[in-house]
């Protein structure tokens, strides 16, 4: 899948990015990978990731006030990076999280969330 790697391909391109996939959170099966992963186990970071989605959209304590109101992308930051997970929103069934971890000296969370806001845009685009 061209999209698919390009995607990866440019999500690695963002400053302080380690490592990169794209998970169905569904199954936590990891459909790209690229770069590190956290214990360089990119299967278990994968079933990590659909964990940690499933757990915040299962949850009321998450939760909107704001009708139809759909969860974008969670941030997770430890003493030495960032774990960036962005929600593929498909028009079908969305069942796909873009994961990025970055580097806490080198990256910017702000610039990476921006980057991959338009990462997965694109992705849904081709």
């Amino acid at each position: 899948m061209p999209g698919v790697e390009n995607c990866l391909q440019e999500a690695m391109a963002i400053p302080g990015a380690i490592g990169a996939s794209i998970v169905d959170y569904t199954t936590g099966f990891p459909v790209a990978t690229t770069g590190a992963a956290p214990n360089e186990d990119h299967e278990a970071a994968a079933a990590g990731t659909a964990d940690v989605v499933q757990a915040a959209q299962s949850r009321a304590l998450f939760v909107s006030a704001v009708p139809h109101d759909l969860l974008e992308d969670l941030i997770i930051t430890t003493a030495g990076g960032y774990h960036l997970l962005r929600l593929v929103q498909t028009d079908f069934d969305s069942r796909l999280v873009l994961y990025v971890w970055l580097d806490r000296i080198h990256g910017n969370l702000a610039v990476a969330r921006r980057r991959m806001q338009t990462l997965a845009d694109e992705l849904i685009a081709t």
